[in-house]
C-alpha cells in the first residue's frame, strides 16, 4: 500500500468495482519459512455494505495448507497501470519517472466456503461474457468427473478486516502537469486506461 494518504482509496463500492474489472487476485500468506503467494480469480460482492470475497486454491498448494491451519491472508489486485515520463509534466524542473496505477488490498482470515457453488458462480459469470458462445456448464462433463475434480479444490470466503486501495493518478501534480500526463498517456496504447482514470478523477 502506498504510504501517501493522497493516493488512498477507501470507497468500498469503487474497490468492489475495481476487483470485478480485474478479478485475478494474488493471495499472500506467511509460510513456515518464506512468504507464499498464488494467483486465483476472485468473486467480489457487497453484503449489507460489507465486502465479501470468494476464491479457490488447489488442495495441494502450500498456501492452502497454511489457510487450513488458520493463517491470515492478504489478497492484492492490480488494475490498469502505466509508466509516467517526467517530460509529460511540461516546464516543471527536477522531476523523476514514476508509475501510475490502481490497486486493491484485502486483509483478513479466510474461512472455508462451498466449492461447488463457487465454481458454478465463476463459470456462470465469465461464460456470460463470452456470448453468443453457448455457455459451458458442468452438465457437459461425464457423470462423476466434476465430483472427482472437486476433491482437489478448496474454496474460501474472506470478509476483510482491512479493505482499501491505491489510486495513484498524479494527484500530487498541478492541473497543467496532469493534463500533460493525460496527453502523453493517450498517445500510447498501454496508457489509455490510466489516462481515462485520470480524466474521471478530474471530472
Amino acid at each position: 500500500m502506498h504510504p501517501a494518504p493522497l493516493f488512498r482509496e477507501s470507497d468500498t463500492e469503487a474497490l468492489i468495482a475495481r476487483i470485478r474489472a480485474h478479478p485475478l487476485g494474488l493471495v499472500c500468506v506467511n509460510g513456515e519459512v518464506a512468504p507464499l503467494a498464488v494467483h486465483t480469480p476472485v468473486l467480489a460482492s457487497l453484503e449489507n455494505g460489507a465486502p465479501r470475497l470468494r476464491f479457490h486454491l488447489s488442495a495441494h498448494n502450500a498456501a492452502t495448507r497454511r489457510l487450513e491451519a488458520g493463517a491470515a491472508a492478504l489478497i492484492v489486485f492490480t488494475g490498469p497501470d502505466a509508466y509516467i515520463s517526467p517530460d509529460w509534466y511540461g516546464p516543471v524542473p527536477n522531476q523523476v519517472p514514476t508509475w501510475n496505477y490502481l490497486s486493491v488490498e484485502a486483509e483478513g482470515t479466510p474461512s472455508p466456503a462451498d466449492a461447488t457453488a463457487f465454481l458454478d458462480d465463476v463459470s456462470g459469470l465469465f461464460e456470460a461474457q463470452l456470448l453468443p458462445k453457448p455457455p459451458w456448464t458442468r452438465a457437459k462433463m461425464d457423470p462423476g468427473s466434476f465430483e472427482m475434480m472437486l476433491r482437489g479444490i478448496r474454496a474460501y470466503e474472506l470478509r476483510p478486516i482491512r479493505f482499501e486501495g491505491t489510486s495513484k493518478l498524479s494527484q500530487n501534480k498541478t492541473t497543467a502537469a496532469r493534463e500533460g500526463v493525460i496527453e502523453g498517456l493517450s498517445a500510447t496504447a498501454g496508457g489509455l486506461a490510466i489516462a481515462q482514470e485520470m480524466r474521471r478523477l478530474q471530472g
